[in-house]
């Protein structure tokens, strides 16, 4: 699983272009969304998307990546293709109500952009095993509280549920660069 994730987090694309591969298939999942609506992989089917991952008390990078995902989701607001995704890694704290005022802090526009929970055991199957991110608790040490750990790469869906890319959201232009490339795609 290691090696997985490692493989997964190596960099930007080569300088001579990008490329799109399959990296797995997104496993069958039914997650409740910010409106507290249920929302499957079946249902996200015919859409391209972006999934990033977070947690509302998140004092750091949480905020950041979504801010960054807002940019990406203002750039397609008229793409009817395409759908942005985040998913809880505190579903224990992430309620629909309290995704939906976090969700509200980044302009996010229903259903364009999705916020999902879920059971815990249902969503590090599908972070995990599923999307190939990590989720795991980290205990309070010292002064600083218990935080919950998770990949800062966005995942890239195309319309069949593969995986084709873990764009960095750091680097300047890469989602926007392979979100374009996938919908170019025939």
């Amino acid at each position: 699983m290691m090696f997985l994730l490692l493989a997964a987090c190596t960099g930007a694309p080569p300088a001579s272009g990008l490329q799109l591969d399959s990296l797995g298939v997104v496993p069958e999942f039914a997650l409740r969304d910010q409106t507290d609506v249920a929302v499957t992989r079946a249902s996200l089917e015919g859409k391209v998307w972006v999934a990033d991952f977070m947690f509302t008390s998140c004092p750091d990078i949480c905020p950041t990546l979504s801010a960054r995902l807002s940019s990406v989701a203002k750039k397609y607001v008229d793409e009817p293709r395409v759908r942005f995704v985040s998913f809880s890694v505190d579903p224990a704290t992430d309620t629909p109500h309290v995704l939906s005022v976090y969700a509200a802090r980044f302009g996010a526009v229903h259903p364009t952009w999705l916020f999902l929970t879920g059971e815990t055991t249902e969503m590090k199957r599908v972070v995990v095993d599923g999307l190939k991110q990590v989720m795991d608790r980290a205990p309070a040490e010292g002064n600083q509280p218990e935080t919950v750990l998770h990949g800062s790469r966005f995942v890239l869906v195309d319309a069949k549920s593969v995986i084709r890319a873990y764009p960095d959201p750091k680097e300047p232009g890469q989602v926007e660069a392979y979100l374009d490339l996938l919908l170019a795609e025939p």
